[in-house]
């Protein structure tokens, strides 16, 4: 009986993998890794295509990508772990851990307001081309990208930027005395043993660590990705990390491992009239297959490195895609994925 139920749990394992697979025929141009997770259980993982296009070195289910503002995400939980440990209030304005801040938020923004995207700071640094172009210490990149006048009132208009996260940053480094890398090694990385993620820098040479690449979809060809200084981009995007490791960070997450329940639901409470957006995600309904779901979502984009993490919160379901090209939609993708997986259910 034990052999006959064995077989069984092998076919319908290869079947529901063909499942899968049968969607990657529709994208032939997908250069990554995928994971789907049922419970914390890998139910899918897949690598496609080329780490280095240069060596014609494939793709592993191990590759190191850049996860871009997933590291966002991180960055909210350390703040979360800091106001459980009564080491800083979501009210607090943010000149109380950087009196040395010259911009006008100082005084008359809050932390709260920093975690979503609403301190009403003028956006100096997306799109901006010197500020990822030039090495520069994270302390100028905060006086001169991140200080810039308030152009709404605080709190009250949502708009995405990096400059929010790279305050909160510098704020961990101040609470913490210490670096925001080893702040975040201690607490997070080292605690749930993510031993292949970290904080990239240009000098580093990170094993594994996938090249990206940008696609024209006229010529229908690839080109090596656009130069930028990766560490600019700080508390705001940039970690590198594999799809096994994010798992354990959306498992510690929301199994409350890094905080209490009562914190996750901090983390995990949308504000609407700021797109839904909550603590290092968004939080919304989503429907698939005619049904809606409670899903927290966070993306994360860097020229041709691309990201994608949604977590069905009552389903403890996961869903990651990363990507080393910008030839796919990933939206699309995960779509896709997430329903062959609910129909296996």
């Amino acid at each position: 009986m034990r052999k006959i139920f064995f077989l069984f749990f092998l076919i319908s394992n290869s079947l529901f993998a063909q499942d899968f697979e049968s969607v990657f025929k529709k994208y032939p141009n997908f250069n990554g890794v995928v994971l789907v997770a049922d419970n914390g259980k890998i139910q899918y993982l897949k690598a496609q295509g080329l780490a280095n296009r240069q060596e014609n070195i494939k793709l592993s289910t191990n590759s190191v990508f850049r996860i871009c503002s997933i590291t966002k995400t991180f960055t909210a939980a350390i703040i979360l772990q800091l106001y459980e440990e009564g080491r800083l209030s979501l009210e607090d304005k943010m000149g109380k851990y950087l009196p040395n801040y010259k911009g006008e938020a100082k005084d008359r923004v809050n932390i709260h307001q920093l975690l979503t995207y609403s301190s009403g700071i003028k956006n100096l640094d997306q799109n901006t081309e010197d500020m990822y172009a030039l090495k520069l210490p994270i302390d100028t990149i905060l006086v001169k990208y991140c200080s810039g006048v308030l152009v709404s009132e605080p709190g009250k208009q949502f708009d995405y930027k990096n400059a929010e996260y790279i305050i909160l940053g510098k704020i961990i480094e101040k609470i913490e005395n210490k670096p925001f890398e080893l702040v975040l090694k201690e607490r997070i990385l080292d605690k749930i043993e993510m031993a292949n993620s970290g904080m990239l820098s240009n000098a580093k040479v990170i094993k594994g660590l996938a090249n990206s690449y940008l696609y024209d979809s006229e010529s229908q060809q690839f080109s090596n990705d656009d130069p930028y200084w990766i560490e600019n981009f700080y508390a705001s995007g940039a970690m590198y990390s594999t799809v096994q490791d994010l798992l354990k960070f959306d498992q510690a997450v929301f199994g409350s491992k890094l905080f209490k329940k009562s914190t996750l639901d901090l983390m995990l409470k949308p504000y609407p009239e700021l797109w839904n957006v909550a603590y290092g995600f968004w939080v919304s309904e989503n429907e698939y297959l005619g049904k809606k779901y409670l899903c927290s979502d966070r993306q994360g984009s860097i020229s041709g490195s691309n990201t994608s993490w949604l977590h069905m919160i009552n389903e403890n379901k996961t869903f990651l895609i990363f990507a080393n090209t910008d030839a796919v939609n990933l939206n699309n993708l995960r779509t896709d994925l997430i329903e062959v997986s609910l129909k296996k259910k």
